[in-house]
């Protein structure tokens, strides 16, 4: 659903009077959210991101609920984004590039179904968009595998404890023993560099 709020009310420094933005939301699922939250932060256009938990049943739920597929949340992020700036399709584009789309409930170390790779549109012409980025990387083949991220509608974001939001800057030693040792960069190498 694509969100038409003043940026006071989303909690952003206030424009000048007669500047008001229209901003959107956008939500992806990429494994552990601690790694994705960096590559979005660093998109010009992206306003701000939360990592959090969503696709589930269960109501404010919590970290170790998510961590033990209590819950049926994946771990995720929401980006709030200006449209004039940086398109939809551009934030596809940066999930792909952080991604194993092949694999089935997990992303590289991880396993369990609130580590799956999910884009939940909050529009129709999101899931369009989202729809034909998949079917772009399904016919480029570089992959090696079928695609299994899913795309589903949007639902309740919950924002994860304070602890793991920009996890990368509070605590950047425990962030890089985990990614540093994840197999991602290993990975994005192989599928992006050399073809």
């Amino acid at each position: 659903m694509a969100v038409a709020l003043g940026v006071a009310a989303l909690g952003l420094a206030q424009e000048q009077p007669g500047t008001q933005r229209h901003l959107e939301k956008a939500t992806f699922a990429a494994g552990c959210f601690w790694c994705i939250q960096p590559p979005f932060d660093q998109t010009p256009g992206v306003i701000s991101t939360t990592v959090g938990y969503t696709g589930g049943t269960e109501p404010h739920p919590a970290y170790h609920q998510v961590g033990e597929g209590k819950t049926g949340h994946a771990e995720s992020i929401e980006i709030v984004y200006d449209p004039e700036k940086v398109t939809y399709e551009k934030l596809l584009d940066v999930f792909w590039h952080n991604i194993n789309p092949t694999q089935k409930d997990r992303q590289f170390p991880d396993w369990g179904h609130q580590y799956r790779s999910a884009i939940f549109y909050h529009n129709e012409t999101q899931k369009h968009a989202a729809w034909a980025s998949r079917k772009y990387w399904e016919q480029d083949g570089r992959f090696g595998a079928p695609i299994v991220t899913e795309i589903v509608p949007a639902s309740t974001f919950w924002p994860a404890e304070d602890y793991h939001q920009k996890y990368y800057i509070k605590s950047p030693e425990d962030y890089h023993r985990y990614h540093d040792h994840s197999g991602r960069e290993e990975y994005f190498k192989k599928i992006w560099e050399n073809k």
